[in-house]
């Protein structure tokens, strides 16, 4: 075991050396007493409260600072936004951060079990939870910004009526949601575009509130929510939309998870894969970290494809990909007003969960914006339908329709 006061005497080394650049504005108070203040200006405060946060400072990555704030080994001060420049400032000063160092990143078992497992620990945190950040209607998925100016109600049906454009859904067809959240695009799909739709779900408080609201609205006879896997529908249908469900799928698993799409989808039919993706051609881990603070803490099994993975996967399963669009702008600014809205009702949220699980969201929104903003994800629209014959393909020869 590492002596404590040979940690100490790295974080103390390290953290002068960043005292002389000042180019950080951070100010780290140590248990010792020390204070160092990275710039002459600094906008947050970092108290170590345990000894064992020491070596994130020592060797700073985006993972080991992200642990040192969850579980409360750290207490820090200021605008949630600054917090993140100044971990992302540390990381990398670090070097451990060098490029040699990057590392493929995991490869989870994902079973029915281990999936349903999975998605129960991040969404059935708390409906409430989800309630005070989100919009009304609960969309939990990169928003629509047409004009960049929309609030975030307008621009999460926005992005449900973009989507649901694209596939040309009309009064009568049949809808597979798969991932379908808490309702919201299963719901508009049935109310104004007058489609019958099946939403499913692993996620029971998911589940359950979805249901609630399918039946206040008086749509019990045309959505059908479910608390099924994927891979166990059966039916075939006019349209598939799958919106911020592919993350969960695994990338070894992406060729069967399309293959599903395709089996699912008649013939003639359009289908909309609306997921994150790597910027990392290779799928390694970005330089700084951050890889594995999501697979603990965020999204567990949870993992990104470069779209040009997922192109070869979709094409690998018998369906054409017709159209592509890239929201990456979009989702850094949904994630941006999720962290404002988070930031908002604090402290209302911190009574609603554990302490841990406050920390961990309340470092995440503003994070995965960063994420977006500086290119290491990005969120791509995937429009395909049945490879084959051109008659498969029931899009107009001109794009103008999903505008119009």
């Amino acid at each position: 075991m590492i002596p404590e006061s040979f940690v100490l005497n790295r974080a103390h080394k390290k953290l002068e050396e960043l005292a002389q650049q000042q180019q950080i504005p951070l100010s780290v108070a140590l248990p010792d007493g020390r204070q160092y203040d990275l710039s002459s200006a600094p906008k947050v405060q970092l108290r170590i409260r345990d000894t064992k946060a020491l070596a994130a400072l020592s060797a700073p990555s985006l993972d080991s600072l992200a642990e040192a704030y969850i579980e409360g080994w750290v207490d820090l001060d200021g605008d949630v936004q600054d917090i993140v420049d100044q971990a992302v400032a540390l990381a990398n000063s670090s070097k451990s951060s060098s490029p040699g160092l990057l590392r493929l990143l995991p490869r989870a078992n994902h079973t029915k079990k281990a999936d349903k497992a999975a998605i129960e620990y991040h969404y059935d945190v708390s409906n409430d939870f989800y309630a005070h950040w989100l919009d009304p209607n609960m969309v939990y998925s990169c928003a629509y910004f047409e004009q960049g100016d929309e609030d975030l109600e307008t621009a999460q049906i926005k992005k449900i009526d973009h989507i649901l454009k694209k596939i040309q859904l009309k009064a009568g067809e049949t809808l597979l949601d798969i991932g379908c959240g808490w309702g919201a695009l299963s719901i508009r799909a049935a109310s104004t575009f007058g489609a019958r739709v099946v939403g499913i779900t692993l996620s029971t408080q998911q589940y359950e509130l979805a249901k609630e609201r399918v039946a206040a609205q008086g749509l019990s006879d045309r959505i059908d929510i479910r608390l099924q896997d994927y891979r166990d529908v059966t039916e075939t249908f006019d349209k598939v939309t799958s919106v911020g469900m592919f993350e969960h799928v695994g990338l070894k698993n992406l060729k069967h998870y399309f293959s599903i799409v395709q089996r699912c989808l008649k013939p003639g039919g359009l289908a909309m894969n609306h997921g994150i993706t790597t910027s990392s051609v290779d799928n390694r881990e970005t330089p700084f970290g951050g890889g594995a603070f999501i697979d603990k803490y965020v999204f567990p099994s949870g993992e990104l494809p470069h779209i040009s993975t997922v192109l070869r996967e979709i094409e690998l399963a018998g369906l054409e990909t017709l159209d592509v669009e890239n929201l990456r702008r979009h989702y850094a600014l949904t994630c941006q007003e999720w962290s404002r809205r988070f930031e908002a009702s604090a402290e209302e949220l911190r009574g609603l969960v554990s302490e841990r699980v406050w920390r961990i969201w309340r470092v995440y929104l503003p994070g995965v914006a960063w994420a977006f903003r500086d290119n290491w994800i990005s969120l791509n629209q995937i429009l395909v339908c049945h490879a084959g014959p051109i008659g498969l393909n029931p899009t107009p020869m001109s794009r103008r329709y999903i505008y119009d």
